[in-house]
Formats: structure tokens, C-alpha cells, sequence
């Protein structure tokens, strides 16, 4: 097993599991003609070398930050002129570990959760990277704040990059609604497994509140429920869902005393809006 600080990208394609919904055998072939024509030349040609590929998804490894950068600025510019399919990419600087082929380590999951948060069609980087790249190459940086995300114990610092002169983009391919929450199943923290109707019904009164709120677009109870009991991503439903918030939380029941934990949690980011006890 060896150690060694390298370049990780991440990317994924927006919106793949809906695209396959719609048409299964033609996102597959646009999916594999973007490889051939744009990724794989694209990556080759700035030196990286690709370790894992994911369905929709790929992570690749560089030596060089600028390449790095370089190489996801041009998938992102051609993949837009080709009006196919659309990425998110991420790209962390940080220390892996090599066992044969493949890549593990914090830096590769970094470059995941940084991936999870760039903008459709965009490229977004750790602090590192963008550090490493400032005043090399023309590229203009957003700083997107601090991030925690999952697994990962400390904050993340994310900029989102365009090559210098390009205006960011605006469109947003599956945004979510405007003012949207799903209320994910509370969790039941208490021993006795009777109580897990109880936690559910906390949920559902939940609900049936918020969805007299005429301003608000709630997620059905039917479809929420279907992530009970799952290990949830929160980013990801709400991509999938379509939402802007999503609300989990915990019952815990003993005797004559209820504890009821709340967290209202960004959809895009999946930083916490809000908690209470």
C-alpha cells in the first residue's frame, strides 16, 4: 500500500437516473458517444489517467493541478457546444492511497462531495487546487464559501471556476423549485421497535402541516417514505426530487418524555439551514 499527494477529478453527469428514466437506450449511446469524442480525447491529452469509471460517473487522476483544471475546462466548453449531455465536476488536491489501478483515500472522496457541489456545466475546486492554479492559467474563480459535507470531518472551501471572459452560466438544467421541502422519515432512536409507527406519525403530521403552507411546495408523504430506512444523500435526493430543502430528523421516546430532533438541510450544498430540539 502506498501513499502519495495527487490530483483527483470527479465527474458526473446532471440528471442521469431521470435521462435514463425518459430513454434508456439513447442516454446510454449519447453517454458513450461523449466518451469517445470528447472525455477520453480530452483526458488523454492533458495527461490524465482515468482509475474508475462509475455508470455515468469517472474519477480521474493528474499530476498536475493546471492540467487538472485545463482538462475539466475543456470537457465542460465542449460538452456545452455538443448540447448533449451536461457535467459536474470536482477537482481536489490531496493525499490518496494507491493499491494497484485503483485510488482510495480522503482526497478521492473530497473530490466527490466538491463535485456533488458544482454548478450544472461547471467546474468546482478545493481551496487547494485553486491556490495552485491562481495567476498560472486565465481562469476567474466564484469563492462558494464553506462546506460540510459527508464523511468528511472538517469544513470544505470550495471556488467554483470558468475560463477568463466566459460569463458563468445561468441555466440550470432540473433546478429545483423555488420554495420546495421533502420531509425525509424521522428516525426512531428508541430500543423499542413499537415505536417506529410513532416516529412515522411525527412524520406525517409534519407534513400535513407544512402542506397547508399555500407558498410551499411539498413532497408527497408516499414518496418521501419511499428513503425510509436507506442511507440517505441528501444533495442527491434533492437532485432528484427536484427540491430546494429537505428536512430530517430523529424521535427518540422514553416512558412519558418525546425528544424530537430537526435539521432543515440545503438541497444544493447540503449545509444545515437549521436544527432544533
Amino acid at each position: 500500500m502506498q501513499r502519495k499527494l495527487t490530483v483527483i477529478l470527479s465527474a458526473d453527469v446532471v440528471g442521469y437516473s431521470s435521462l435514463m428514466e425518459r430513454d434508456e437506450a439513447g442516454t446510454l449511446a449519447r453517454l458513450k458517444e461523449n466518451r469517445v469524442a470528447v472525455f477520453d480525447p480530452q483526458v488523454a491529452s492533458h495527461g490524465g489517467r482515468q482509475f474508475k469509471l462509475m455508470g455515468d460517473g469517472a474519477l480521474v487522476e493528474f499530476g498536475s493541478v493546471v492540467a487538472a483544471v485545463n482538462c475539466a475546462l475543456a470537457i465542460q466548453a465542449a460538452t456545452e457546444a455538443a448540447e448533449g449531455l451536461r457535467y459536474r465536476i470536482g477537482i481536489n488536491l490531496g493525499e490518496v492511497i494507491i493499491e494497484g489501478d485503483d485510488i482510495y483515500g480522503e482526497g478521492v472522496n473530497v473530490a466527490a462531495r466538491i463535485q456533488a457541489l458544482a454548478p450544472v456545466g461547471g467546474v468546482a475546486l478545493s481551496k487547494m487546487v485553486r491556490d495552485n492554479v491562481d495567476g498560472k492559467m486565465p481562469c476567474a474563480f466564484e469563492d462558494m464559501g464553506e462546506h460540510s459535507v459527508k464523511n468528511i470531518e472538517r469544513p470544505v472551501h470550495v471556488f467554483s471556476a470558468r475560463a477568463a471572459g466566459n460569463e458563468m452560466e445561468t441555466i440550470k438544467v432540473d433546478a429545483p423549485r423555488k420554495l420546495s421541502v421533502c420531509v425525509l422519515p424521522f428516525s426512531n432512536m428508541s430500543d423499542d421497535p413499537q415505536q417506529e409507527y410513532f416516529s412515522d406519525g411525527i412524520s406525517e403530521d409534519i407534513i400535513t402541516d407544512l402542506s397547508k403552507v399555500s407558498a410551499l411546495f411539498l413532497i408527497a408523504r408516499h414518496t418521501a417514505f419511499q428513503f425510509k430506512g436507506k442511507s440517505i444523500d441528501v444533495p442527491q435526493i434533492a437532485r432528484q426530487l427536484k427540491v430546494s430543502h429537505v428536512l430530517e430528523g430523529s424521535v427518540r421516546k422514553a416512558g412519558g418524555r418525546v425528544r424530537i430532533t430537526a435539521q432543515l438541510i440545503d438541497g444544493a450544498t447540503g449545509g444545515h439551514v437549521w436544527a432544533e430540539r
